[in-house]
């Protein structure tokens, strides 16, 4: 049995004390939170710490905190030498304190604590500074997933961007799309068989091949009419961008 103990009690970190609690490959040690009552929900009390000074030694240590606050977090752990990871997707391995061995256990998902995700399809991707703590991160993810890659720091950063595109902008996108359906008085569950069927098209198709619209067709008559139909200055902005580089397949505009 892995022992593992989980610093932090955001997202992250509360979807990862979920999936290894139900694991028969690891077991969680310790976690640690500010404010106990956060995690009485997930995990037995007497496993919750409130100061990192009362943190003891395992096999693996994860780091899920905010970005900004990895690096004072690594710092004051109270032991050297043990394995520390964080999960940031931004992050370099370097910013964690290097008296003691460092990876990174990022698993690429959006987390909310009201929904849930299936670990077995969610991609880990790892880094160590050495192959045998590698291979006990890559044991760990694959206990809880089936989808496991080496990623370096720089290939990650690459991926946290493209992922803020896929993901982030994608959903805002979803956002102002209901904005306009509610304004005109139209059920957003309208667009939902479109939403799932395009999502759905890139498990067979490149996204430059799926892509189709009237900024893909040169419509001009239809990007007009558009244009002209769009008052809110921030979506008719976006709407143009989005336009201009479809246009451009993605190239400098």
């Amino acid at each position: 049995m892995i022992q593992i103990t989980i610093i932090g009690s955001g997202n992250v970190a509360q979807h990862l004390i979920k999936t290894f609690t139900a694991s028969k490959f690891v077991e969680i040690k310790q976690v640690f939170s500010r404010k106990k009552e956060a995690l009485l929900h997930l995990i037995d009390a007497e496993k919750i710490i409130t100061d990192l000074n009362e943190l003891q030694t395992a096999d693996l240590h994860i780091i899920s905190v905010s970005d900004n606050a990895i690096s004072e977090v690594s710092s004051l752990l109270p032991f050297n030498n043990q394995l520390v990871a964080h999960t940031s997707g931004t992050s370099s391995i370097e910013i964690l304190d290097n008296k003691n061995r460092r990876g990174v256990f990022y698993p690429l998902q959006t987390f909310s604590k009201s929904k849930e995700v299936d670990f077995t399809i969610i991609p880990f991707c790892l880094e160590a500074e050495n192959t045998a703590d590698y291979k006990l991160l890559e044991t760990v993810a694959k206990s809880v997933s089936t989808v496991v890659y080496p990623i370096n720091s720089e290939q990650r950063k690459a991926l946290h961007v493209a992922a803020v595109f896929v993901n982030n902008f994608t959903n805002h996108l979803y956002q102002i799309g209901q904005e306009i359906c509610e304004e005109n008085q139209i059920p957003f569950e309208i667009l939902k068989p479109l939403i799932l069927e395009t999502s759905d098209k890139i498990k067979t198709l490149s996204p430059a091949e799926a892509q189709t619209g009237p900024a893909k067709r040169f419509d001009s008559n239809t990007i007009d009419a558009h244009l002209a139909f769009i008052q809110n200055e921030n979506q008719k902005n976006i709407y143009k961008i989005l336009t201009q580089s479809i246009q451009h397949n993605g190239k400098k505009l």
